[in-house]
């Protein structure tokens, strides 16, 4: 980790607090911080502006200036220690909605892909097809109101101490804008939340979850059936008819009540990023009509023939295609990129060549295979794709010639087939959904009793066999 402005490692802080009378300091300062609900001034933050390369574009965009909040060492500990606190308080008592996939622990974007992956199948057993409108939060972190983030919290409800930390937390802050050599005076300034803390995934998480449970309670009532993905500041609304002027209704009527109670919560779509995606397994021209959303301040919405969302690309038979074709040309240019570190007469090693190709590279190629790599999948095109991929490792680690057999490179590197080395580490995730929270989306959608369930999910396993 680079080092702070205090020149303050983790490294350096593990030694100082093995000292019983250190740490009791630390904990004290950290106690005394909470209590009197403000920062010292080894907790204080000083917000920066980090400014892009010069570019005439982004003159006249003052969106691409982003502020980034910067911690001391013992800022960053104190706030990793209110967020562990506070996770474990909210997942207790299921104060965060079940579509939120983000700001807490075993949550991630695989998780949300996998989820709406599974229902979208979960669509086509009932002969539906799944329609999807994404939209954007604008300038999230820096517009949470300060106010309503303190109510919020108390009605987590937080101990006295937390809730005066809280209720001073970046209030009244001073930035400055830096080019260059030159740096600006001091600007008064109210951060809300921080863009880069360890505090802003769950504060942002709980300023959410109000906003879904009253969306959901709203559009039960109009009769309107859809589902919800949220990831930050990125949402999802999931409709499943088997018309598209039906979805297309519910969608329309879904974002107007959306995009109301959003801005009561003080929160701006970001209209231009709105985008419309239909799934459906027809064969022979497909041509879905588009999304009149001008009456709301958005231009008419076109489906296009695939859909990025959250790193994921998606096209509307979920064969995923160019997903693997885009990470599989993206893993094979580093691999170009890595030539510069050795060749077969100098640089680092083979060994080393293939630990950076197991760590650095296979990753990006292998980003988000659980979308498509299980039982009875089609996956012919994807092996072939990534098997070219490795066959370019192999011969960069080695340093061999282009025309020798690719099992026989890859045996010699110490490289395992892609297809086996998907299949080891498919058993191995099998297990991950059984040690996820009950609260947890995908435990919900894995549930096949959902009578037993209190609310059970119109997407879950148990749900389909019905049909």
């Amino acid at each position: 980790m680079a080092p702070d402005p205090d020149k303050l490692l983790w490294r350096h802080l593990k030694s100082i607090i093995q000292n019983d009378d250190c740490l009791a300091n630390i904990i004290n300062i950290a106690d005394s911080c909470i209590t009197l609900g403000y920062w010292p001034n080894y907790f204080k933050i000083s917000t920066i502006i980090v400014i892009p390369k010069p570019n005439k574009s982004l003159y006249n965009q003052p969106k691409a200036f982003r502020p980034i909040v910067l911690l001391n060492m013992l800022g960053k500990l104190v706030e990793k220690v209110v967020a562990e606190r506070l996770q474990f308080l909210v997942t207790s008592n299921k104060f965060i909605h079940l579509s939120q996939l983000s700001g807490l622990k075993f949550k991630s974007t695989l998780d949300a892909g996998i989820a709406l992956t599974h229902i979208i199948q979960s669509g086509w057993t009932k002969g539906k097809t799944t329609s999807t409108l994404a939209f954007d939060i604008s300038q999230f972190f820096p517009l949470l109101n300060h106010r309503l983030l303190t109510l919020i919290l108390d009605k987590v409800g937080l101990e006295p101490k937390a809730m005066a930390f809280f209720a001073n937390y970046l209030v009244r802050r001073k930035t400055n804008y830096l080019w260059n050599d030159f740096s600006s005076p001091l600007f008064d300034v109210n951060v809300r939340v921080g863009q880069g803390s360890a505090l802003s995934p769950i504060l942002s998480s709980l300023y959410l979850s109000p906003f879904l449970y009253i969306l959901e309670i709203r559009l039960k009532n109009l009769n309107i059936p859809v589902s919800f993905l949220s990831f930050v500041d990125d949402g999802l609304i999931i409709t499943q008819n088997k018309s598209f002027d039906i979805s297309n209704s519910h969608l329309y009527y879904s974002y107007n009540v959306l995009s109301k109670l959003l801005d009561s919560f003080g929160l701006i779509i970001e209209h231009s990023k709105t985008e419309i995606f239909h799934f459906s397994r027809s064969q022979g021209l497909f041509n879905p009509p588009p999304l009149d959303l001008s009456p709301l301040g958005v231009p008419i919405l076109r489906p296009k023939d695939s859909w990025k969302y959250l790193g994921f690309i998606f096209d509307r038979k979920l064969s995923f295609h160019k997903h693997i074709d885009f990470y599989a040309n993206k893993a094979m240019s580093t691999v170009k990129c890595m030539k510069l570190l050795g060749n077969s007469s100098r640089g680092i090693s083979p060994i080393r060549k293939r630990l950076l190709y197991r760590c650095c590279i296979l990753p990006i190629a292998l980003y988000g295979f659980q979308l498509w790599f299980y039982i009875k999948a089609l996956i012919l095109y994807h092996m072939k794709t990534l098997d070219k991929m490795q066959r370019r490792a192999a011969i960069w680690i080695l340093g061999v010639f282009k025309t020798l057999p690719s099992m026989g490179i890859e045996a010699i590197a110490g490289i395992i087939p892609i297809k086996f080395h998907l299949q080891k580490i498919a058993r191995r995730l099998e297990i991950c959904p059984l040690k996820l929270p009950l609260s947890h989306l995908l435990r919900s959608l894995m549930d096949d009793s959902p009578s037993s369930s209190i609310t059970p999910s119109p997407h879950c396993i148990g749900s389909l066999t019905n049909h």
